[in-house]
């Protein structure tokens, strides 16, 4: 039998809890609003109450784990909302957080804090090219596709499979990213990936787990998981991020 390759044990996939710009994206949705009514940059927005809440909920839930269930290493995207989550959760449990940008949100550019009404209406040409390259290889003016955010999280595996070798990892990140994990892991096709996506919404502070099996390979054993919320009477949010759609 060949060595196994380094790497986590197990990698734990979170999504931050409901933040201020999930209310705000829903609000600009039910007005019909082309922008968010947000006044602080992405990187900068907070969770809300409830999103706090439900990262309190994923601390407690991850505090009763046997010791020897729990994650033993911490990594979340730079973000606020996801770094408030990851540190609220780890609170419980002892571990360090670390953070890295490469699991940061992906990059709207020119389309930051715009609605797809937005976007349809002031990029008109844009929304027909998102239209034509699909959602996965669009690019806004200035930002990020779903491909590009998959290089990162390529690059990420690469470089921490040897600082944690044998850990288990949770990560603390965004919808998107938590979904192009996924397509990277499982090595899915685009279109498998987007009918993953078209299926199910990632729930705020929801987890989805992956353990590897005998032959060493990462495999998912849980998606997108609330039951620690459900539990503790907290609320279940399913807001995407600020996320354009022309």
């Amino acid at each position: 039998m060949g060595q196994r390759a380094p790497g986590p044990s197990a990698v734990w996939l979170v999504r931050h809890g409901e933040s201020t710009g999930n209310l705000a994206d829903a609000q600009a949705h039910r007005s019909g609003a082309g922008r968010l009514d947000l006044d602080v940059r992405d990187p900068d927005v907070p969770l809300s109450d409830t999103g706090r809440a439900q990262a309190e909920a994923l601390g407690r839930w991850l505090a009763s784990l046997p010791t020897g269930e729990r994650p033993t290493a911490v990594l979340s995207s730079p973000f606020t909302r996801a770094l408030t989550t990851a540190q609220l959760a780890a609170r419980g449990i002892g571990v360090r957080v670390r953070t890295d940008e490469r699991l940061r949100e992906r990059d709207f550019g020119a389309f930051d804090g715009m609605t797809g009404a937005g976007i349809r209406e002031e990029f008109p040409d844009e929304a027909r090219r998102r239209d034509l390259l699909g959602k996965f290889y669009y690019r806004p003016p200035g930002g990020e596709s779903w491909a590009d955010v998959a290089l990162r999280i390529r690059s990420l595996l690469a470089t921490e499979a040897l600082r944690h070798d044998c850990d288990r990892l949770m990560v603390v990140a965004h919808q998107a990213v938590v979904m192009v994990f996924r397509y990277v892991l499982e090595e899915l096709t685009e279109q498998e990936l987007l009918a993953v996506d078209k299926e199910e919404q990632v729930a705020n502070a929801s987890v989805t787990r992956y353990e590897r099996d005998g032959a060493g390979d990462l495999r998912l054993v849980a998606f997108n998981v609330v039951d620690h919320l459900v539990a503790q009477d907290e609320d279940v949010t399913e807001e995407p991020d600020a996320v354009p759609h022309p």
